[in-house]
């Protein structure tokens, strides 16, 4: 593994070539918004992790993000752009632009809610989903066109070059961009997916149509080695190859699967967070002022914290009922602690979203209703995005509960751990991908278990100082030890690698 402080100019070849980088994702790095009074475009970086990573390394390589225009302002810019790329804060960027229908079918039909709840196991099988007529026309009309849109776009951005390229498409939204890109460009460039998301064993792709999910893995085996979260979610995609796929076959290997006389790796790389801009940020004017409202808040309760997305996989409702328990079980922390749950609107265009968040909050007023006091609210719900609020709030938890049904990573347990200055308990589901790193210095639960999660709770709660403080550094630790940085570098490093093995290969035959 690459070292957190290495820097990007040792990710070379052998001859000392540079490659070209190439991302591409359905959410791009920056967003364009028109300004009518002014007449002009004016451009936001995003704050994801991807993003964050691109940084530094987009200094010293040439980097080409190709992703979709997704508001009017991104269309605008690729209007007086003439649809050619054009460099943005040291990023070589193109956007596609799909039409609405198109990407509305790729998005909104099939990527999500179809895959990402299968990839969850989130469908009530006895009810949904059902493959209708409209489902197979998303797929073919949105899912399919938009997938060869993005492959067309990054073959026709690449100049001609003897440099290695490298491609790497991010997640479930672009599952047919490797097929595409090898009808293209054949063998010249090292294509290697990242899923962020989980990936379920066989059985929970049974879901989908043979077609759709011979097409989804079979084109994924075109790529030189796929990347996962977890060596589980890598573990299972071999399986589902070796059970789905005519002629795949894995020879006794849990990390690699052998198609078409190619061998196909599928490795784990654990992303993270930018350790360095997330301390950064906790000092920032804005989150010490938000610190003090939120201790104002609270007084001298114990804090448990939730910091999620509003998604039926982040386990929400389950641990409300858990807390619920907790005070019905362990009387002696009413009034004594208090629930604070951050959550952040996510696809709340989707009818399964928007009934979760109803059920929180209905939820969540019962528990007050029931025992509240004149002076005690037991849970306060705080609905918006606000990234300071955030880590204010993680500096100060006594309870992290990160509890999801399934989760490719959990990016909140590890920012938590990485900021908390009262040695934090942090109260893990086995089922977050983050408890392959560090599950053995949580409390470790199932999402299921609702008893076990309040006797759990209690016992963070009342842990020793001692315990608390060794738990939380060793946690802290790891997170400061592999950041988001080392995360993509490492990917890097092995397309290079194969890139330096196939040249020794040639100069030998």
């Amino acid at each position: 593994m690459t070292n957190q402080d290495e820097t990007v100019d040792d990710l070379v070849l052998a001859d000392g070539q540079k490659p070209l980088i190439i991302i591409a994702s359905n959410r791009g790095p920056y967003a364009f918004e028109w300004h009518k009074k002014r007449k002009e475009l004016t451009v936001t970086r995003g704050s994801g992790g991807l993003v964050t990573a691109l940084g530094a390394l987009a200094e010293r390589h040439e980097v080409l993000w190709v992703a979709a225009a997704l508001s009017k302002g991104d269309r605008q810019w690729v209007e007086m752009n003439e649809d050619r790329p054009q460099t943005v804060e040291g990023v070589l960027l193109r956007l596609v632009r799909p039409s609405r229908r198109a990407y509305d079918q790729y998005y909104n039909v099939v990527a999500n809610p179809l895959l990402w709840f299968i990839q969850h196991q989130l469908w009530d099988i006895p009810r949904t989903p059902s493959i209708t007529r409209e489902t197979w026309r998303a797929w073919e009309k949105g899912y399919v066109a938009v997938n060869r849109l993005f492959a067309e776009a990054i073959a026709d951005s690449i100049p001609p070059t003897d440099r290695p390229v490298i491609v790497f498409p991010q997640d479930y939204h672009l599952y047919l961009v490797p097929r595409y890109l090898r009808e293209l460009l054949g063998a010249r460039v090292q294509i290697q997916p990242f899923i962020h998301i989980p990936w379920p064993g066989p059985d929970a792709w049974r879901i989908l149509p043979q077609e759709m999910r011979l097409s989804i893995l079979t084109s994924l085996l075109e790529s030189d080695r796929v990347g996962f979260q977890t060596e589980r979610d890598a573990f299972n995609f071999v399986q589902c190859c070796r059970i789905y796929v005519p002629d795949a076959h894995s020879r006794g290997a849990r990390d690699a699967i052998y198609y078409k006389e190619r061998k196909v790796e599928a490795r784990a790389y654990p992303i993270s967070v930018d350790v360095d801009k997330l301390e950064s940020l906790a000092e920032e004017p804005q989150t010490p002022l938000l610190k003090s409202q939120l201790i104002n808040f609270t007084g001298d309760r114990k804090l448990i914290l939730r910091v999620d997305r509003i998604e039926p996989s982040k386990n929400i409702l389950r641990s409300l009922e858990a807390y619920r328990a907790l005070l019905e079980n362990h009387p002696q922390h009413r009034g004594k602690v208090q629930m604070l749950a951050l959550l952040v609107p996510s696809r709340m265009e989707v009818g399964e979203y928007q009934d979760y968040l109803q059920q929180i909050m209905a939820q969540a007023g019962m528990i007050n209703a029931e025992y509240s006091d004149p002076y005690w609210e037991p849970v306060r719900i705080m609905v918006g995005e606000n990234y300071y609020r955030a880590i204010a709030a993680f500096q100060l938890y006594d309870v992290l509960l990160v509890t999801p049904i399934a989760d490719g990573m959990n990016l909140v347990a590890k920012e938590g751990v990485l900021v908390n200055q009262r040695d934090g308990v942090l109260l893990l589901s086995e089922s977050a991908g983050v408890f392959y790193e560090l599950g053995d210095h949580a409390l470790v639960v199932s999402p299921f278990d609702i008893y076990g999660t309040a006797e759990t709770m209690h016992r963070a709660l009342e842990m020793t100082p001692d315990e608390r403080r060794r738990r939380a550094e060793a946690m802290r630790r790891h997170v400061r030890g592999a950041g988001v940085k080392t995360w993509f570098y490492d990917q890097v490093d092995d397309a290079m690698q194969a890139f330096n093995s196939q040249d020794r290969n040639a100069s030998t035959s």
